[in-house]
């Protein structure tokens, strides 16, 4: 592997978060932890521990371990359903954590007191709507996130998304979904993105926590191996076809209520990560599982793609988005 350039691709988003690259770390829940999120912003990306429905005791334990490996920028990902939401706006407050990114739903309520703090929040959206929205109310970026993404999806492709959020508000956007190599950033920066989010890659870092059943899930997976399910829900999800989830889209298929499909769904997925279980667990992961081959550093995933994406972006397209 070569080296990226002393000449890096430089956009509101690194100027802002004071990060070398314009790439950040997903936020998967379980297994986004801090040793995870630490390596990635010592890298030069930015780093970024998944709250999910955890409680503040176990955020403050992930956030002092990302600080034992950086003292770069990095991030903490808010659940905003979560039941202790509350107590970890107070921790990350408390923290003077430089970047929130939120999802599942609207942070507008927590806006001034972040700001006040310095602190930059980011969230994610799905529509073009909720982006203006949230641009209004202060938000420092948006990170736009299409279908193509593991866990949580909306209805939207990458590829539509995010020009149209690009030219529908002022602040910076970040591409996410169906990105997982410097050719991905490439096409992202072409779209009008000012950086990109990874999640999938990252799984098979050497950091991620992920159980090693489930990275070789992921490692052996196609292009054709990923399927939504839960559409009836209203809470439509991104899984690696397994036992599980063909019983589940069977059940949803079968007309099976929301109510018993949340219930199926339930603990699935920590199953999966954590405890292994790759049969009967929810194995979360996006489209781009056919382009990840192999566990190594966080480290080397981030250089390695900030590599390709300039060399897509010099020998390619041609562009010149360097600075010093």
């Amino acid at each position: 592997m070569g080296q990226v350039s002393e000449k890096m691709i430089a956009t509101r988003v690194t100027r802002m978060l004071g990060i070398k690259y314009p790439l950040f770390q997903g936020a998967m829940a379980w297994i986004a932890t801090g040793k995870l999120a630490g390596a990635v912003s010592e890298a030069g990306g930015l780093g970024i521990i998944g709250a999910g429905t955890a409680d503040a005791r176990w955020l403050k334990q992930e956030i002092d371990a990302a600080r034992k490996i950086t003292s770069k920028p990095f991030g903490v990902n808010l659940v905003l359903v979560s039941p202790h939401v509350e107590d970890n706006v107070e921790l990350l407050i408390r923290e003077n954590v430089p970047v929130v990114t939120t999802g599942a739903g609207n942070p507008g309520k927590y806006l001034p007191r972040f700001k006040e703090r310095g602190i930059k929040v980011i969230p994610v959206v799905a529509s073009v709507a909720l982006a203006r929205r949230l641009a209004r109310q202060g938000a420092d970026a948006v990170i736009a996130e299409g279908m193509e993404s593991g866990g949580h999806v909306g209805e939207m492709t990458t590829m539509c998304l995010v020009p149209m959020v690009v030219d529908a508000v002022d602040i910076p956007v970040i591409a996410a979904g169906g990105i997982a190599d410097g050719r991905g950033v490439a096409a992202a920066l072409a779209l009008g993105a000012e950086g990109v989010q990874m999640g999938t890659r990252f799984i098979c870092a050497e950091e991620c926590p992920a159980h090693q059943r489930y990275k070789e899930k992921v490692l052996k997976a196609g292009d054709r191996d990923t399927v939504v399910c839960g559409a009836s829900t209203g809470h439509p999800v991104r899984a690696i076809r397994n036992k599980f989830v063909r019983y589940y889209l069977n059940r949803e298929k079968e007309g099976a209520s929301p109510e018993e499909l949340e219930r199926l769904g339930s603990g699935k997925y920590p199953a999966a990560a954590l405890g292994g279980d790759i049969e009967n667990g929810s194995i979360l992961a996006g489209q781009v599982v056919g382009l990840v081959n192999k566990i190594q550093p966080a480290a080397e995933i981030v250089t390695s793609v900030m590599e390709e994406a300039e060399r897509v972006l010099r020998q390619r397209l041609g562009v010149e988005l360097w600075s010093d």
